[in-house]
């Protein structure tokens, strides 16, 4: 019985003695000689994953050379782990198609690799696991611990996107002008009976009774411009046209007296204009007519500024082409009446009333315009389904009630009147844009991304929009650019991920926005600067206005030589 238990014994000590110095083993003993560096030191989220870069320095002497190792860097955070692709790595005397280490100089390996981010990874170590295989043989190394954390500061982008409102029309004042001319016979300053009657006259007439009439239109002035046809010598003409505005004030006059309206008294009423050769007119009359030969015609008369050689040309040209003397000069013998008026239209109290009361009183103009006198969401939107019902064909009724439901939270609705608008108005970027900010809403930032694509140029909206989606995409340099002046706290965040402290602070401080998130900002610049003092003061304020504050700041690695400072301790609890 002794000898068997000492054979016993003694196989057992030779066995250990085996397996202790195995290849496996002794590579297992020594994998604390491995060196690691990762890149970033801390992990970050960046497009809402997670990158690694990891270079392996494996020592000489260590790779055994019948030796596979499976490298796997794991991700292990509370309440779970991610792992990256593994590795494989072989020995010189292994058939196999992987990274090859030599024994006896070893090799620095670069790994990179990519998961998915979750929130719980915040808080996590990166270990790498290692399992080696000699043959049917394995053994698992201890895990190695190599980083710490991942930064998460880019999903602190505020994903509310700007939608773009379908604009009205509507103008207060709008202009209203009627004109009628007199035409005179060749250098006469007489007013025919037959131009008194003319229907150009009488409409004119007309138009100022009814303006006088209307309590809600405003008479400004009566333009009278009086011209002479540029056939003559200047002097002429010029005395001629005088004689002609003379004539014509005159008649205005006593036409205004005979339908009592008292302005014919108000010398400053009548603005007068006096053109002894009306050459601009004559040019416009022979671009608009059918003469054969006008553009040459046009260039000849264009070469000569003397007066006296272009009052000799027209007359040349006049006698050889009896178009000219008939139908283009006799219309540039003339004075013109411009009458210029003002209507004014409803209230801002009489627009929100009807808008309750009666919205079929109100043009679309009239209706868009009125949703925007009321600052409740339920009010404006009760305005613009008026707006569709009565215009149904009018895209921005769909559209801005789109907008308004939007803003209430009722995503799903507003996309519905969304794609109502774009039926009506196909590739009208306005509402392309606000459908790219449904989407963007709903996580969807391809689709968000194509639709702001099609938007380019609509405004500032579009570009703020394209902003978020760079962040979320992890182009933080795009970012900066889209949100370009904007004191937003988006375009400080940008710039913050982009490196641009000084920038993100001031676009904080220019923008004065007193949100717990500007202040949770500040704290993180102040994290990145070394600046303690700035860290705590601000997590102190955005702990303060918004609670939630305190769990995020919590599992914030931008913090985290923090986490253990007794004032930030009492901050977050």
């Amino acid at each position: 019985m002794k000898r068997t238990f000492r054979s016993i014994a003694t196989l057992s000590l030779a066995s250990l003695v085996i397996v202790s110095c195995s290849p496996l083993n002794k590579m297992k003993k020594r994998a604390g000689e491995m060196g690691y560096k990762v890149t970033p030191e801390v992990l970050e989220e960046k497009g809402e994953m997670v990158d690694v870069k990891i270079d392996v320095t494996i020592p000489a002497k260590f790779f055994n050379k019948n030796v596979t190792v499976v490298a796997t860097p794991v991700l292990k955070y509370q309440g779970g782990e991610k792992a990256f692709e593994p590795t494989t790595l072989q020995g010189e005397n292994v058939q196999g198609n992987n990274v090859v280490v030599p024994y006896e100089t070893g090799k620095t390996i670069t790994y990179t690799g990519q998961i998915p981010f979750e929130d719980a990874m915040r808080i996590s170590d990166l270990v790498v696991d290692i399992k080696a295989s000699k043959g049917a043989k394995s053994v698992n190394f201890d895990g190695t611990k190599i980083a710490e954390g991942v930064i998460a500061t880019a999903t602190l982008v505020n994903n509310d996107p700007a939608l773009a409102l379908g604009k009205d029309n509507f103008q207060r004042i709008t202009p209203e002008q009627n004109e009628a001319a007199i035409y005179y016979l060749i250098n006469s300053s007489q007013i025919r009976n037959n131009q008194v009657k003319s229907e150009e006259i009488k409409a004119m007439e007309q138009f100022l009774k009814d303006a006088k009439a209307d309590e809600d239109v405003n008479l400004k002035n009566i333009e009278i411009q009086s011209y002479a046809s540029p056939d003559g010598t200047y002097d002429w003409n010029e005395k001629l046209a005088n004689k002609r505005e003379g004539s014509s004030d005159n008649f205005l006059k006593k036409n205004m007296k005979k339908n009592k309206m008292e302005e014919y008294k108000d010398l400053d009423f009548f603005k007068k204009y006096v053109v002894a050769e009306d050459w601009e007119g004559f040019k416009k009359a022979m671009e608009a007519s059918s003469i054969r030969d006008k553009e040459l015609i046009l260039r000849v008369l264009a070469m000569h500024s003397d007066p006296e050689v272009r009052e000799r040309e027209i007359k040349n040209i006049a006698s050889a082409y009896s178009t000219i003397a008939d139908q283009i000069l006799p219309k540039l013998r003339r004075s013109k009446f411009v009458v210029n008026a003002e209507r004014i239209g409803k209230s801002d109290e009489e627009i929100r009333s009807l808008a309750k009361s009666d919205p079929s009183a109100l043009n679309v103009e009239e209706l868009l315009y009125a949703a925007t006198l009321f600052d409740n969401n339920a009010d404006k939107l009760a305005v613009y389904e008026s707006a569709m019902s009565q215009f149904p064909n009018d895209w921005r009724g769909f559209n801005d009630a789109g907008m308004t439901l939007f803003e209430m939270g009722k995503v799903a609705e507003a996309k519905a009147d969304l794609q109502k608008a774009d039926a009506l108005s196909a590739n009208n970027k306005v509402v392309k844009n606000n459908l790219g900010a449904v989407e963007l809403k709903n996580g969807n930032i391809q689709e968000a991304e194509v639709l702001f694509g099609a938007a380019t140029g609509v405004g500032n909206e579009v570009n703020y929009n394209k902003g978020i989606v760079a962040i979320k995409k992890g182009d933080y340099k795009a970012a900066v650019d889209y949100f370009g002046n904007c004191n937003c706290v988006n375009a400080a965040l940008a710039n913050i991920l982009n490196g641009n402290n000084s920038e993100a602070l001031k676009k904080l401080n220019e923008g004065k926005d007193d949100s717990a998130l500007a202040s949770y900002l500040k704290a993180v610049i102040g994290a990145r600067n070394n600046d303690a003092n700035m860290v705590l003061t601000n997590l102190k304020e955005a702990c303060n206005k918004e609670a939630a504050m305190k769990g995020l700041a919590k599992t914030d690695m931008e913090f985290a030589k923090y986490f253990e400072n007794g004032e930030f301790k009492t901050i977050v609890q």
